[in-house]
Parts: C-alpha cells; sequence; structure tokens
C-alpha cells in the first residue's frame, strides 16, 4: 500500500534569486513537501523506524534551502534529489516552495514553484 507524508507550511529566511538584493537581503520562503512511499510495514508493527521521519524530511528543506541559487526550481530540484537520496523508499517526492512577497511589479502574497 503507498502512503504519503507531507509537511506543510515549513517558514524558512533563504537567499535564493537573480537580483543581488534577493542574494544580500534574502526573503521568506514557505515549503510544502510530500513524500509517497510504501507504508504497509509501518501499518503493521506501529514503529518508527518502519517509516519516514518528518523531522529528518524537514531537515533535508531546511539544508537544501541554505544553499543560495538563481532559481526555485533548481532548489526545488535539489531538495527532491536529496529526500530520494536519504529515502530510498520514496516512491515520488514534491516539493513546492513559494517565495513570500517577491520583489516584482504585481501584488501578490508569493510567487514560486511546484516540482
Amino acid at each position: 500500500m503507498q502512503g504519503k507524508i507531507y509537511i506543510q507550511d515549513i517558514r524558512l529566511r533563504a537567499f535564493h534569486g537573480v537580483l543581488p538584493q534577493e542574494r544580500e537581503v534574502g526573503n521568506d520562503y514557505i515549503i510544502n513537501l510530500t513524500v509517497d512511499y510504501p507504508i504497509d510495514t509501518a501499518c503493521l508493527t506501529d514503529d518508527v523506524a518502519d517509516t519516514m521521519s518528518y523531522a529528518d524530511a524537514a531537515e533535508v528543506v531546511k539544508q537544501e534551502m541554505a544553499v543560495s541559487s538563481n532559481l526555485l526550481e533548481h532548489v526545488a530540484y535539489r531538495i527532491c534529489r536529496a529526500i530520494k537520496a536519504r529515502f530510498p523508499q520514496a516512491t515520488a517526492v514534491t516539493a513546492d516552495i513559494r517565495k513570500v512577497a517577491p520583489p516584482m511589479p504585481a501584488d501578490c502574497t508569493a510567487a514560486g514553484v511546484t516540482l
């Protein structure tokens, strides 16, 4: 049986973007992560060792967000790749990254990418 873990609205300060100001001042980001994985064993054993750790997944997100990039696409790709490396049982990973109040001529709460 397939299951999912998800972490919603991880809020971090990071330094991504193509503008020099974005790299110096930074911005707030909201990250949502969903990971599909076989859940059968955890359902039967009720043992944390048989599932995926939310805390470990959040730490992977935090580590990848700390590496500055020009594009959020690149950051999302790195998060997905790092989750798959840390949790080889993962069958699918979705990373949604939103830059809060992006520096652009539009009134919006966020802009981002989902991979």
